[in-house]
């Protein structure tokens, strides 16, 4: 039998909370206002509401150095997790 993760899937909205903007003190307006986005699109994506989109993970690889591929790699296993967890759940 496979072996299955327990914890939840990690959403790239609490990535982006937890490892960068707290740290860094980065309140989700300026990060708006950096990125050209509105700040309810920054606040839903940290409230973990929405997915990053190809969009997204351009600017937000632009803003902090890191690759679009970063954020999309993230979203893609938080979406893939959930789906796994949800299958498993109805078997």
């Amino acid at each position: 039998m496979p072996k299955t993760n327990l914890l939840a899937p990690l959403h790239p909205g609490e990535v982006l909370r937890e490892e960068y903007l707290v740290p860094l003190g980065i309140n989700p307006y300026e990060l708006a206002a950096s990125m050209r986005v509105s700040r309810v699109h920054v606040e839903r994506l940290l409230r973990e509401e929405i997915s990053v989109t190809l969009d997204t993970a351009l600017r937000l690889g632009a803003y902090f150095g890191t690759t679009p591929e970063f954020w999309l790699d993230i979203q893609v296993r938080f979406d893939l997790e959930a789906v796994q967890k949800k299958t498993l759940a109805a078997s």
